[in-house]
């Protein structure tokens, strides 16, 4: 009597060994939010070390400018760097090199204080879903891997997991030295899944699994 059951075939994909690496992408909808509220925004950073730098530099050089014209008012003469200044100003032609090269570096410093100013930064923290007008939360990226990677160990077949929590993705590599990859990818899926809904993200981030076997020693 012949055996019923019959294996399926195997599709390989062209240029790769099977059953070597299971990849999937998947997208986890959003939880809903306090009516009326829109997209969530990245945190303001108060960026203090470059705001104190720029109030130093310009503190120091304030203060000096006052003192020596205060000087010149009272009868003494210029600083030294004050007339060796106003002469090259006055003498040293604008296409002269060292006079481009400062205004680079002049321009350059206030692109990026203009930059530090008109964006939020503090690309670490992923904004929370808001259950009260009053009070928004973060949870750090690193944080979040972390509780990713110990929910992904717990899945069978996984040897060993490395997991990037990014702004719009959770990128996840693991190797699984036994059971099928497929299915040790489905139960990624799901576990991950439910593990970033359980986050409780503002917008959740997509999902990317990717299973391989262990390389050859030697």
């Amino acid at each position: 009597m012949s055996d019923p059951t019959q294996r399926l075939p195997v599709v390989e994909r062209a240029g790769g060994d099977p059953g070597d690496r299971s990849t999937s992408a998947a997208a986890h909808a959003p939880h809903p939010t306090l009516e009326g509220e829109g997209k969530p925004g990245r945190f303001w950073s108060a960026r203090r070390v470059p705001a104190a730098l720029a109030s130093l530099v310009l503190l120091g050089g304030i203060g000096v400018l006052l003192y020596d014209i205060a000087a010149v008012r009272s009868g003494r003469p210029a600083m030294q760097w004050r007339r060796s200044l106003a002469r090259e100003l006055a003498e040293r032609p604008l296409d002269d090199t060292g006079v481009l090269v400062g205004a680079g570096i002049a321009a350059a410093l206030g692109i990026w204080l203009i930059v530090l100013a008109v964006t939020p930064g503090l690309r670490g923290i992923l904004a929370m879903r808001r259950t009260h007008p009053d009070v928004r939360a973060g949870l750090h990226r690193d944080a979040a891997a972390m509780v990713l990677r110990d929910r992904a160990m717990e899945v069978s077949g996984v040897q060993s997991v490395r997991v990037r929590a990014k702004w719009s993705k959770v990128d996840v590599r693991a190797v699984s030295h036994f059971r099928e990859l497929d299915d040790v990818r489905a139960d990624l899926d799901a576990s991950l899944g439910d593990g970033i809904r359980e986050l409780g993200l503002a917008s959740p981030p997509g999902l990317s699994v990717h299973v391989a076997r262990p390389g050859k020693k030697g």
